[in-house]
């Protein structure tokens, strides 16, 4: 199934992950997985790797996911440090592997680079890529992402919203947006999107809180606003885990309904590996999981 057909049938629920690096990891994912899998999503999508360095696993992966979960698999696909003959060679793997759908990616820079650059006969931004599988491999379906507060490297909105616009226009079946936790800024950006002329499904990514640190971390690094009241509620429970993932979890429900509320086309869960703030948001949210 490809990503415009999880679509077309109304609400679709998605779940990324990221390829673990020991056998624990591993065998602790599967576990996740196969509970998250009782809520049916239309896709579980695996990332890739900074500079390519999980390609092979994202593979790996994506054949699993599709194999022993029998699930549709959404493998990330990034320009960094590769050259278009080399992105064509491991498209043609996916399509090997039986993948259908990429999620379309510039890439962060390497470690050590502060502006990404690409190598010498490769790709410089995601509309490229996006181009780079239509034209080659055109029954992929395609997802891109977009930036609800802008993309850090951005100038400003209107050059953020232009860039996206290339995206969509080259082929894109679908946005999936950076985490966000303030739902007026993504509405906001959605009906620019649309007042843009950008017709295609546009999906939140939703990464529930479990861990205030790691959460402001993340934050920071992709420019996201972060509530100033839900923010002295975790930093009031910062030595107690627990209570952290409590709010969290309250927060993630509420944010949800209200966007499910505003007619969102589905939700895009950023779960980290973990399955227990997924599944009590999904059920509260009403998702039946299957036995």
């Amino acid at each position: 199934m490809r990503i415009s057909d999880t679509l077309a049938d109304g609400f679709c629920l998605s779940i990324e992950m990221f390829p673990p690096k020991t056998e624990r990891g591993e065998t602790s994912l599967r576990a996740h997985l196969e509970r998250l899998n009782r809520y049916n999503p239309g896709f579980i999508s695996c990332t890739y790797g900074a500079g390519g360095s999980t390609q092979s696993k994202t593979l790996e992966w994506c054949r699993w996911i599709q194999q022993d979960l029998n699930q549709t698999a959404t493998a990330h696909f990034t320009c960094v440090g590769s050259t278009r003959e080399e992105l064509l060679r491991w498209l043609g793997r996916a399509q090997d592997a039986g993948i259908h759908n990429i999620m379309a990616l510039r890439g962060d820079p390497p470690d050590g680079q502060a502006d990404f650059k690409p190598v010498d006969g490769g790709l410089s931004y995601a509309n490229e890529l996006v181009s780079l599988i239509r034209r080659n491999y055109p029954d992929f379906g395609i997802g891109v992402a977009g930036y609800p507060e802008k993309h850090p490297e951005a100038p400003d909105v209107g050059t953020d919203l232009v860039n996206l616009k290339r995206k969509v226009d080259v082929g894109a079946d679908a946005v999936y947006t950076q985490l966000f936790y303030v739902n007026e800024s993504f509405l906001r950006w959605r009906d620019d999107c649309v007042a843009a002329g950008i017709e295609i499904p546009i999906v939140p990514g939703i990464m529930p809180i479990t861990d205030f640190a790691r959460i402001n971390r993340i934050t920071s690094m992709c420019g996201s606003e972060f509530p100033a009241d839900l923010a002295s509620r975790l930093e009031a429970v910062q030595d107690d885990q627990d209570a952290q993932f409590e709010i969290g979890v309250e927060f993630a429900i509420q944010q949800c309904r209200e966007l499910i509320d505003a007619g969102v086309p589905g939700i895009h869960f950023y779960v980290l590996n973990k399955s227990k703030a997924a599944e009590r948001i999904l059920d509260a949210l009403e998702f039946a999981p299957q036995p």
